[in-house]
């Protein structure tokens, strides 16, 4: 067993652009459930929409990167308005029952061959990345230390997924210490009080949806910069993902997301490194395959265990919010 190795392995995803990624998506369903408390199941969709609009709008549109990020924010933006007017007014479930259901469309509508002169249907889409990188103040080589070594298109990648997830972060935290976001947290525990004093209880859920969509998409837009916009990434288990990692760290806290996904994808890392390897010595009594898909049961176990013991997650106040109530 090469512990070096699968140490080296793991620590590098302590900044991958995966991890950014999920923090910011995480980030934004915080702003759903933690501070709103919509049961948003559907940021795989939110994700989707950033990550292909970015793409389409450079290589279908010929628009500037940057712009792209844009063109991948209004349409979550959009996203969020076909979902919440039918859906604000109602109870919680039902936004939960549609959103999964459209964030399942979406990915569909990709994959299908109707829209293939855009989207390349389930092939994806590749070779959008001139632009960014030609925007890379890095010289050229190799930088870092230890596992964090990398070339400068891997850093621009990662700082500038970081810049992004400090701006989300420091969004959210002045947001939910204003005026408009203790109205936000009071419709999460008693929304019939606050319709009492007079405020617009559909137009402040409606804002939330929209902003946290759009830190989805944001995390979107980072999940591609390294290499490609596939469909199949974007199946339910991301949005379960992005549960977990919320969970973990906390629902209604600034800095839960961010600490809840390094965590996740250490973890997963780390199984995923030492647990084929454990089969392979004979140490655990199944096949590489089997022990591959072995962290998925155990990250089941660990999500169970905190919604039982620890239902605020790591960083949460139990008396504000918990998972279970």
């Amino acid at each position: 067993m090469d512990w070096g190795a699968a140490l080296s392995n793991t620590a590098g995803w302590l900044i991958s652009p995966t991890t950014i990624a999920y923090a910011l998506a995480a980030v934004g369903l915080s702003v759903h459930f933690g501070y709103a408390g919509l049961l948003n199941f559907g940021m795989a969709g939110f994700m989707a929409l950033g990550g292909y609009g970015y793409a389409i709008s450079i290589l279908s549109f010929g628009l500037p990167w940057w712009a792209g990020i844009l063109v991948g924010i209004a349409v979550s933006v959009v996203f969020a308005l076909i979902l919440g007017i039918p859906t604000l007014r109602l109870r919680a479930d039902y936004l939960a029952i549609v959103t999964i259901a459209a964030a399942e469309i979406v990915r569909l509508l990709f994959t299908t061959q109707v829209f293939d002169e855009f989207t390349n249907s389930a092939d994806g889409l590749g070779g959008y990345h001139a632009g960014f990188r030609a925007a890379n103040p890095i010289p050229e080589g190799d930088y870092g230390f230890g596992p964090w070594v990398y070339n400068e298109t891997q850093w621009w990648v990662r700082i500038f997924g970081i810049i992004l997830l400090a701006i989300a972060v420091l969004a959210v935290y002045l947001l939910m210490r204003s005026p408009w976001g203790r109205v936000l947290k009071g419709i999460r525990e008693d929304e019939d009080a606050v319709r009492a004093l007079g405020k617009n209880v559909f137009a402040y859920k409606m804002q939330a949806l929209m902003l946290g969509g759009t830190f989805g998409a944001i995390g979107g837009v980072v999940l591609v910069l390294p290499s490609a916009v596939v469909p199949g990434v974007y199946v339910t288990s991301l949005t379960f993902f992005l549960w977990t990692i919320l969970l973990l760290g906390g629902a209604a806290t600034v800095f839960g997301p961010v600490v809840g996904s390094a965590i996740f994808w250490v973890l997963m890392a780390f199984l995923d490194n030492v647990l084929p390897q454990l089969a392979s010595d004979g140490v655990l009594p199944m096949t590489n395959i089997q022990a591959a898909v072995l962290r998925y049961v155990l990250v089941g176990v660990a999500l169970l265990l905190i919604v039982i013991y620890r239902p605020q997650g790591i960083f949460g106040n139990k008396k504000e919010l918990t998972f279970v109530k």
